[in-house]
């Protein structure tokens, strides 16, 4: 059971650090990617894409 608007359970959603970089490298479980020097930024995408997902399954 899950509760609340976060990822369901086997829905990952990670961040990278690129080494020798300022660049961060997000992936979801879908398999979309995002590249981004700003953590803010990151995380935007990161919280847009998931709503992405659920309109994909309505």
């Amino acid at each position: 059971m899950t509760t609340g608007s976060g990822p369901a359970a086997g829905e990952v959603y990670r961040v990278h650090w690129l080494p020798g970089t300022d660049l961060l490298h997000g992936s979801c479980h879908c398999g979309a990617e995002h590249t981004d020097d700003d953590p803010v930024e990151m995380w935007g995408w990161m919280l847009t894409h998931e709503h992405r997902h659920e309109e994909s399954h309505r």
